[in-house]
């Protein structure tokens, strides 16, 4: 009897699925799908307007730029305040700006310096919610199913780009106006679900006697500060952190030349872009429901991780340059092995952190990824015009299997540290 019931009260038989757990997923769902319907039309309206590189360079610059600043304050602040409030009234938001839009592009207005400037609204929504989120997603996960809940949230995250093609279809035959309509939709209703959230936000309290009102404004320097200070401190977060900043400089370029390079190289390149990295969200998919029913050992998690990064930059970095059945197969294996980079990180550093430093710490580590991705993109436009697509894909590729190996293997005792704790 004692040993049943020491059984049941392990972490591993904590329900995951518990009241709040759902909604915050059915919610997330909700959104994701919207933001895939509108955000793929969006580029696809941009590139058929502007017909240059170099302009689409700028439109996702735009999206990206506020993030790199935002994080850092938004940290600090949610860390003293209500993220779950944070998170619907953002989205509540959104749900107005998309509808506004969708209205005036449907009377036949456009002009690339206000959707631009739009585009720099939403990223600065968008950074301010991913903190909020990541901060207070975790605080919702049972203990001992960390690995379990984020490969959900990565499978999710994958399924919802099927809306993709979706998104090409219905953009060519009706316009972006009404996928931008129907995204407002998605935001209002997963704003409605997470309203219904109950779970106690006590970091606040916390945080709250330790700081007086009339010292707040100075605190949150303080915080901003500190943010970065415990980055520097824990030695195995900020090799983390610093590879994946060099990570997104390489995504931001990836970001910028691929879409734009098949429309060029194949007739209906979208659609031949659709069909190849469909190939990734396959490998995401089967990756994140592997990862749901089997937990990596904890012994394996730093070498299972580094070997997924040197992998899968080596394949983003030659699969252009391969036939098309070639390239579906290597964007499974970058599809496969990204979520499980992903489960294995946002899992591990989420656990670590405790709840009354996770804002400060996601905004400190958005804000350098964010600006790894805002140098990508900016240098992949620039550079466009000197070096061809593929070319420049494969080098920073191969050079961020080299800062894989040389940050993250080379931090062997303090990153495994935090990747392989039970």
């Amino acid at each position: 009897m004692n040993h049943l019931e020491e059984k049941k009260n392990t972490p591993s038989a904590k329900p995951l699925w518990t009241r709040d757990f759902t909604i915050i997923t059915v919610g997330s769902v909700i959104s994701m799908f919207g933001n895939a319907l509108s955000g793929f039309a969006m580029s696809l309206m941009v590139l058929d307007i502007s017909n240059s590189t170099f302009l689409y360079a700028i439109y996702i610059a735009m999206y990206t730029l506020p993030q790199l600043i935002v994080p850092i304050f938004s940290g600090a602040v949610l860390d003293r305040f209500s993220r779950k409030k944070t998170i619907y009234t953002l989205d509540f938001i959104s749900a107005f700006l998309h509808v506004l839009l969708a209205i005036l592009l449907g009377t036949g207005w456009f002009s690339f310096p206000v959707f631009a400037f739009y585009c720099f609204i939403l990223g600065c929504i968008q950074s301010t919610y991913m903190v909020a989120y990541e901060s207070f997603y975790p605080m919702l996960i049972s203990e001992g199913n960390f690995q379990k809940a984020y490969s959900i949230a990565s499978v999710l995250e994958t399924i919802s780009t099927v809306m993709i093609p979706v998104s090409a279809f219905l953009y060519r035959r009706f316009g972006l106006s009404p996928l931008l309509a129907v995204n407002g939709l998605c935001f209002f209703l997963a704003a409605v679900m997470e309203v219904q959230i109950k779970a106690d936000e006590e970091y606040i309290q916390k945080q709250k006697e330790t700081v007086s009102s009339a010292t707040y404004g100075r605190q949150m320097l303080t915080d901003i500060r500190e943010g970065f200070s415990y980055l520097s401190q824990e030695k195995g977060l900020l090799a983390v952190a610093v590879y994946f900043a060099f990570s997104a400089i390489c995504g931001g370029v990836s970001a910028v030349l691929v879409l734009p390079w098949f429309k060029a190289t194949f007739e209906n390149g979208e659609y031949i872009y659709m069909l190849v990295w469909g190939m990734s969200i396959v490998g995401r998919a089967i990756g994140g429901m592997i990862h749901y029913r089997v937990s990596i050992p904890a012994k394996y998690r730093y070498a299972a991780a580094l070997t997924v990064y040197i992998v899968i930059s080596i394949a983003e970095g030659v699969y252009l340059f391969t036939p098309v059945p070639v390239m579906m197969l290597l964007c499974f294996i970058v599809g496969i092995g990204g979520v499980t980079s992903y489960t294995i990180r946002i899992s591990a550093t989420q656990s670590y952190v405790p709840d009354e430093r996770k804002g400060r710490f996601n905004g400190a580590f958005n804000t350098l990824s964010t600006a790894g991705a805002l140098v990508g993109e900016l240098l992949a436009g620039t550079l466009t015009k000197v070096i061809s697509e593929r070319i420049l894909l494969l080098i920073v590729m191969l050079l961020c299997a080299l800062a894989a190996a040389v940050v993250i293997g080379g931090s062997h005792r303090e990153v495994s540290r935090i990747y392989n704790r039970q």
